[in-house]
């Protein structure tokens, strides 16, 4: 069987390495979980839902995209406005 490598499965694979150091560095302790970990998530699953344009697969789309949502909460809770402390 040949395999056609190309340039959606670098960026899906590219979103693969993405989350996969992430989640390496979350659990080694060397980044927490935050706004860089997070956007990191986002990115990762994002380029893995354009790698799908090529290929599709609905159960890998559907899993990265509610993937990237919950990412975009944790964004948005690193970002908001904190209540000032009296």
């Amino acid at each position: 069987m040949i395999m056609n490598y190309g340039v959606l499965d670098f960026v899906g694979n590219l979103g693969v390495l993405i989350l996969m150091v992430s989640y390496l560095l979350l659990q080694l302790n060397r980044l927490t979980n935050g706004l860089l970990y997070s956007a990191l998530n986002a990115a990762g699953a994002g380029l893995i839902v354009v790698s799908l344009l090529g290929n599709f697969n609905l159960s890998a789309f559907i899993i990265e995209v509610f993937w990237v949502l919950i990412s975009f909460v944790g964004i948005y809770r690193n970002l908001r406005p904190r209540p000032v402390q009296s």
